[in-house]
């Protein structure tokens, strides 16, 4: 079944079309990874199909236009985890995952013992429940992403769409993030939908990969059918030699 199905998408910011007809398929429990030059409009497409930008075409989740969702609905269908959060300055771990359940409990109303115990499962499975009570701004990097997935995980959403989830990660952290959200989607069935700019890690992980170039889809397929040396140098304008690796290409940057 289709978990996102997205058909000539179209979003104008401040006058300038910035994603230009875009069809997009991502299968349940598949990953898919968008790539793209800066100013593709990556983020830009992703914020769009999770309801958190006006468009015009189609955009569906599990079947349902996600415009036709209520917020809430929207909420526990999909989830999104942006490239900087926003934290409030003092906000403790428990605290922001709790956040999560926000679809699930009543205007006015108070969390219930489901919703704690929801937010202490999705803590104990990313290894940050010891944290619990520490205020956010004084994890590390690598802390503070599981921090945010499992503030989207306690919404008990299906879709995961992450922007540039290990952008701000040195390299260990970035494997182990990668890992952990592979690990979670096997064992949760999610559907993940991302962007990345690291060519070479992204080709690892993906199933499928997409690649954008001013605002439409340039190529599609697997990690060895998008990341050829004339893609790259087309859209990207850079010269690279792409290797094959043992869990798919490798992009090597060639000096000029």
């Amino acid at each position: 079944m289709t978990a996102v199905r997205v058909r000539d998408l179209r979003v104008r910011l401040d006058g300038t079309v910035i994603v230009d007809g875009v069809d997009l398929d991502v299968a349940r429990g598949e990953w898919v990874t968008v790539i793209g030059p800066n100013g593709a409009g990556k983020s830009t497409a992703l914020r769009a199909i999770g309801g958190l930008l006006p468009f015009t075409g189609t955009v569906e989740l599990d079947g349902t236009p996600v415009d036709r969702l209520h917020r809430r609905e929207r909420a526990r269908t999909i989830a999104t985890v942006s490239q900087s959060p926003t934290v409030p300055p003092g906000m403790l771990v428990f605290d922001y995952a709790l956040l999560g359940r926000t679809p699930y409990i009543a205007p006015l109303g108070r969390e219930s013992a489901a919703d704690l115990a929801a937010v202490e499962e999705v803590l104990g499975s990313l290894d940050v429940a010891r944290f619990a009570g520490r205020r956010l701004e004084t994890l590390s990097g690598g802390e503070r992403q599981r921090v945010f997935l499992a503030r989207a995980l306690a919404q008990g959403a299906g879709i995961l769409l992450l922007d540039e989830p290990t952008s701000a990660l040195d390299i260990g952290h970035q494997q182990e993030v990668l890992e952990l959200i592979d690990r979670l989607r096997g064992e949760r069935s999610l559907t993940v939908l991302m962007t990345m700019h690291d060519l070479t890690t992204a080709g690892e992980y993906a199933d499928r990969m997409v690649l954008l170039a001013e605002g439409a889809v340039a190529a599609a397929g697997t990690a060895r059918e998008v990341l050829t040396e004339d893609n790259l140098a087309k859209h990207y304008r850079v010269r690279v030699r792409v290797i094959e690796g043992d869990h798919g290409p490798l992009v090597v940057p060639v000096r000029s």
